[in-house]
């Protein structure tokens, strides 16, 4: 492969994207190129923009930068694309925040919440990667002790990246050892520290307690701690995504976001919807399984890629 690591990344962003961009390109084109803009049309472009998940609030917002001006005048779908991505852009933008190690804290303390199944412990493995490859020295806490398998793979990131793994036996309190880990971390002089924690839903009240007690037991190691809060969301579950985000950070204190399964599959305008409803900042967003496939989040890509508009 002779692409340069920049523009691979935009074909795998894009391609995530696909079925977001293709469903609102294809219904653009069919939209503006049969008639002029009237409200009609507006408000089937409003209507095409709730459906892709952007949220009703951002779909009026773009809907009316459309209109604006352009009212019984024929429009391209190239200039509709421009206006869709300029506004998406313009919500994205201020949370478009990278994760910063606050390198007084030692260790910093990352704890990663999120329902079953939506990458945490895959994006675990992918930070330690990150942070092993800046020279930093990385401990990680196989705090989802309810899987087995969530043990294992935590130990499989942990040599593959050289990061010390923590972990008890399938079923053990995991926030003792939250404690044990950041404990451990500290007088082996550890910069980081990233916790996994059991998948679980919003809407189970037990689990969210266990939560709440990792959080209360960490701080009676260091009182800062966890210092980052990163709520790893699948982008294949669309609407869902919102209830998730506002019950992890009423729990936990949600810091950021990481974005994984932008794969094709993936719902993308949730993202969006995201940001303009919780304002959490975006960290990162992984568009599949290779240690590289986790990038910083950039608001002006990912709006170009939504709206369909090649680089």
């Amino acid at each position: 492969m002779n692409d340069t690591p920049k523009q691979s990344w935009w074909q795998r962003l894009s391609g995530g994207l696909k079925r977001t961009s293709s469903s609102i390109s294809s219904a653009i084109t069919d939209l503006v190129s049969k008639r002029k803009l009237d409200g009609a049309t507006v408000e089937e472009l409003e209507e095409l923009l709730i459906r892709a998940d952007l949220g009703v609030d951002v779909a009026a917002r773009i809907a009316e930068a459309i209109a604006k001006g352009r009212y019984d005048k024929q429009v391209s779908d190239a200039e509709v694309k421009a206006i869709l991505s300029a506004e998406v852009e313009k919500v994205l933008g201020p949370v478009a925040k990278p994760l910063v190690i606050d390198e007084s804290k030692k260790p910093f303390v990352i704890l990663v919440v999120g329902v079953n199944g939506s990458g945490k412990t895959t994006t675990i493995g992918k930070l330690a990667a990150r942070f092993s490859a800046e020279g930093r020295k990385v401990v990680l806490a196989a705090g989802d002790t309810f899987r087995a398998a969530a043990i294992e793979q935590l130990k499989i990131w942990g040599s593959r990246t050289g990061a010390k793994v923590i972990a008890s036996a399938q079923g053990a309190d995991p926030a003792s050892l939250g404690f044990e880990a950041v404990t451990a971390a500290k007088a082996e002089g550890a910069d980081i520290v990233i916790m996994d924690t059991a998948g679980r839903l919003q809407n189970r009240a037990e689990l969210m307690s266990e939560l709440e007690k990792i959080v209360r037991v960490m701080k009676k190691v260091d009182a800062s701690a966890p210092h980052a809060v990163l709520l790893v969301l699948d982008a294949t579950v669309g609407q869902n995504a919102l209830s998730q985000a506002a019950e992890f950070t009423r729990i936990a204190g949600v810091t950021g976001l990481v974005m994984t399964k932008l794969d094709g599959t993936a719902r993308g305008g949730i993202l969006v919807a995201l940001a303009a409803k919780h304002k959490l900042p975006v960290h990162f967003i992984g568009v599949g399984e290779g240690v590289e496939d986790l990038s910083d989040f950039a608001a002006k890509d990912f709006a170009n890629a939504i709206a369909g508009i090649e680089r």
